[in-house]
């Protein structure tokens, strides 16, 4: 594809949405918001707390998506966009957490701040703050609660682990190490996936966070091991694949399930059982945190702080189950239901 005609999918793809001036601090002051795609229900809800937020304040915000997961040079062009139209503040979340750290160094010379949202940026300091969920604390909620709920039988445990993409690591690495921590599993090198060595670990697949892709991985280790009780899940989608295909070989009600995110049909699959938890995040406060970010930005400089002990700010992940166990904090499905995204 060339350039020209990626630009002109990109434009067609954004929903370029200018917010009118509203009585507040930040007139005059505008923002982008780019996603990876607009047909993802978190980055719908991600969008939805941006705009709202944008209105209050008074920050005319325009919004971009690439056409797919992975259309990393789409976001390089919306970057280019952002900077030409004299943006204050860009709100990324990164296809390509590496390839797109170019593009924002543009951005950060032309005086531009720039915050990556969900997906942190390799390194972290390309850009000037990040929001985000704790990927890592999200995963150990999910496998210190399978570690709880299996009991002696954790340590005989046939784990299946249904990961994301071989080309975006950062947010998968996280949740995956997350998840082994919880569990008693040493990841042993915490910057890959799959170098671990644990005689409970069947395997990893890509399902490229979609539930075709996790029925495919799904039916993968389970034809390397037949006697899997146990899946990681690293997104609701990709969960839901799963625990088809299980259900396919009449194995859906003796193996448990546990996923990331706390979409709303992620949580109404935990509150119908097909899955036993999920960590829920919140992307409509990221987002409209990020507005905000900016906002203040813009009246005085002022950069958004880390979370105390982190080097991000952290913006929150709550376990979802209706089968707590001492001394895991979490919420029922009911709770989850209205808090819930998608």
């Amino acid at each position: 594809m060339t350039t020209s005609t990626l630009k002109g999918a990109l434009l067609a793809a954004a929903a370029v949405l200018a917010v009118s001036a509203a009585p507040g601090f930040a007139q005059d002051v505008s923002a982008c918001l780019i996603t990876k795609t607009d047909s993802n229900p978190f980055f719908v809800k991600m969008k939805e707390g941006a705009l709202a937020k944008a209105k209050e304040l008074g920050v005319s915000l325009k919004t971009y998506a690439g056409k797919q997961e992975g259309d990393n040079e789409g976001q390089v062009q919306a970057v280019e966009t952002c900077i030409a139209d004299g943006a204050k503040g860009i709100l990324l979340v990164p296809t390509d957490s590496k390839a797109i750290v170019e593009a924002v160094k543009k951005a950060r010379d032309a005086g531009i701040l720039v915050i990556a949202l969900d997906t942190p940026l390799e390194p972290l300091d390309a850009a000037d703050a990040t929001l985000a969920t704790d990927n890592f604390e999200a995963g150990r909620l999910i496998g210190a609660w399978a570690k709880a709920t299996m009991g002696p039988e954790a340590e005989t445990a046939r784990i299946a682990f249904l990961d994301l993409m071989p080309s975006q690591p950062t947010v998968d690495v996280l949740r995956d190490q997350g998840f082994m921590t919880g569990f008693g599993i040493d990841p042993k090198d915490l910057t890959v996936i799959g170098d671990e060595d644990d005689p409970r670990i069947v395997g990893h697949d890509m399902t490229y966070g979609t539930e075709e892709g996790g029925r495919t991985a799904m039916e993968n280790l389970l034809q390397k091991d037949p006697m899997v009780n146990l899946v990681y899940a690293m997104n609701e989608p990709a969960a839901a694949g799963g625990y088809e295909a299980l259900k396919s070989m009449g194995r859906e009600s003796d193996v448990l399930i546990v996923a990331i995110d706390g979409g709303c049909p992620g949580v109404t699959n935990v509150a119908e059982g097909a899955v036993g938890a999920t960590s829920q995040q919140y992307p409509l406060l990221m987002a409209s945190m990020g507005i905000e970010a900016i906002a203040q930005y813009a009246k005085d400089g002022t950069l958004p702080k880390p979370t105390e002990g982190k080097a991000f700010t952290d913006t929150g992940a709550v376990l979802v189950t209706d089968k707590p166990v001492e001394g895991i904090p979490s919420i029922d499905t009911k709770e989850g239901l209205e808090k819930c995204w998608g």
